[in-house]
């Protein structure tokens, strides 16, 4: 049996956390670069452009998390030690 590293838990959780800072940040990120723009230019839809990098980088930072899981998962369905059977339960609807 393989031995699990000390901290596995800790960084899972801190990896499932990391997606919802990463999305708050990118959106502040995008914000302030939005009002410095703004100041700079002197163009109100500046901010609104910044706003929206901002949001454009949060649903990129999901799609790689899901991307990431997904690589994961596919991982672990070809894991012979997950491997299971699969029944054929065609005979068994006469015996209820």
């Amino acid at each position: 049996m393989e031995k699990e590293p000390k901290y596995k838990k800790v960084v899972e959780a801190a990896d499932g956390l990391s997606l919802g800072i990463s999305i708050v940040v990118a959106v502040v990120i995008g914000v302030l670069l939005g009002i410095g723009m703004e100041k700079l230019f002197g163009y109100k839809w500046l901010f609104w452009l910044g706003v929206f990098w901002g949001i454009g980088a949060a649903i990129l930072n999901v799609y790689k998390v899901y991307k990431k899981q997904k690589k994961e998962l596919d991982e672990l369905a070809n894991d012979p030690k997950y491997a299971g059977r699969k029944f054929d339960n065609s005979d068994d609807e006469d015996e209820y």
